[in-house]
């Protein structure tokens, strides 16, 4: 029963849970989104060889297509995360989702090289935001020992996207030409965002740190446990946070994230470049190693969807063993890609190594995105996300455009492999850096003493 003036400690409400059927809704919700959105970015890849074909494009239009859409999330993430740490995770989720959905179904009609460069930047635009608000929106409703778990979760949805993209290029492709496969993931990506219009809440914390009514926070509170007594009049505060007046971008550089910031950016540069490499020029890679292309498609797909589940397997470890679990697939990633690009793997062997070596690929840069945001007090988490996420992406458009470059330069295709092994060499040593600072941490961002989950004012 309530009384009147009891403060109500969110922060040690949702940290001393379990999670319940509203955190598996919204963490079906979430997973959802974001395989379409896995979906509608990685079908570009699978595409390429049709439009090649179809509209003339040679392999530095298809490098400079794929970067368009990385590009594009490099400013996205940065705006539409800012915009969903002033507004809102739930209205800024719905413009990325619904944008997106659009531009994808635009894709089909797109008949130069120009046209293509315009959607495929401003769908990565919209749905580079997508991904950093997500991961804010769990976060804010989950335990802390959860955060990493959940986040990759999310991520797997991503890439099952990814995964469903090699099939439904074979599908479709062949039969309606690439545009029916832009205009069937625009269309289901649609139907998706109306359903995120009905069901999707607004976050709990953003709510008590914009200063939202008492009667909202209590009825989103009654969403996530329904017997939980808490009403209009009481104060809701975050008993691990300090609630500021005006949130400013500095913050991100506050005490240790002054490191932690920088050491995220080039974590998650050096891993988005390898992504994004080899999820563009992948099969096409293949291909020019002699692989059947529909053999190539289905290997890139089956490599994305092993990496999403090494990602979630590793995630128990970094919630945790802390960061550090985070450097355990590059570590393995480098000799592997090594081995592959000085030709030191037997031919019958070498598929099995391109498909492990993927693996460790994706499950790195799951490694980095799950540990992207929960570093950060939640008055700038979605920033925080959206502008490691967003300055990654510059790696993520240099990835495709290196891959033109060497395709394109004579030297053998093999040796791309080799040149790929400084990505996670790179993300190996800023994991153990990152690990190192958290390990130091002084808390600068917790309120002492911490008011209890319920408590009755004075």
């Amino acid at each position: 029963m309530t009384t009147d003036g009891r403060i109500v400690d969110v922060a040690a409400l949702l940290d001393d849970r379990r999670l319940s059927a509203f955190n598996y809704r919204l963490i079906a919700l979430s997973w959802l989104i974001t395989l379409f959105d896995g979906l509608d970015m990685t079908m570009i890849s699978y595409t390429a060889p049709y439009m090649r074909d179809e509209l003339g494009l040679s392999k530095y239009m298809l490098g400079t297509v794929f970067s368009a859409s990385a590009f594009g999330m490099v400013f996205g993430g940065i705006v539409l995360s800012w915009v969903g740490d002033r507004i809102g995770r739930r209205p800024a989720v719905l413009i990325a989702a619904f944008a997106f959905a659009g531009l994808t179904f635009a894709t089909g009609f797109a008949r130069s090289y120009e046209q293509l460069l315009a959607l495929r930047f401003l769908d990565g635009f919209a749905a580079g935001g997508m991904l950093p608000l997500a991961w804010a929106l769990n976060i804010e409703f989950v335990p802390r020992r959860m955060r990493a778990t959940v986040v990759t979760i999310i991520m797997v949805g991503y890439s099952f996207g990814g995964v469903l993209s090699g099939p439904l290029t074979n599908l479709v492709a062949p039969r309606f030409g690439w545009e029916g496969v832009y205009f069937a993931g625009g269309g289901a990506t649609l139907l998706c965002a109306l359903f995120l219009l009905l069901a999707l809440p607004e976050s709990v914390r953003f709510l008590i740190n914009r200063g939202h009514r008492g009667d909202q926070v209590a009825a989103t509170l009654r969403r996530i446990e329904p017997a939980l007594e808490v009403r209009a009049d009481d104060r809701f505060v975050l008993g691990d946070e300090t609630i500021v007046a005006k949130v400013s971008m500095r913050e991100l550089f506050r005490g240790d994230l002054a490191l932690l910031t920088p050491l995220l950016w080039l974590a998650y540069g050096a891993s988005s470049l390898a992504i994004y490499f080899a999820s563009s020029w992948g099969p096409l890679l293949l291909e020019e190693l002699q692989v059947e292309r529909t053999t190539a498609a289905w290997i890139s797909s089956t490599s994305g969807l092993l990496g999403a589940g090494a990602g979630l397997l590793l995630m128990r470890f970094t919630d945790r063993l802390g960061p550090g679990a985070v450097a355990f697939y590059p570590a393995l990633a480098v000799p592997v890609l090594l081995l592959l690009g000085l030709g030191f793997v037997p031919p019958e062997f070498f598929l099995v190594f391109v498909v492990f070596a993927s693996l460790l690929v994706g499950g790195e840069h799951s490694g980095v995105i799950s540990i992207a945001a929960i570093f950060y007090p939640s008055r700038i988490r979605a920033s925080g996300a959206g502008v490691s996420s967003s300055i990654g992406k510059l790696g993520g458009v240099l990835g495709p455009i290196a891959g033109g470059a060497v395709l394109s330069s004579g030297m053998p295709v093999l040796r791309t492999y080799a040149l790929l092994a400084v990505c996670p060499a790179i993300l190996f040593v800023a994991a153990v850096a990152i690990a190192v600072v958290v390990r130091r941490r002084r808390g600068t961002d917790i309120i002492a003493p911490a008011v209890p989950a319920l408590a009755t004012s004075d």
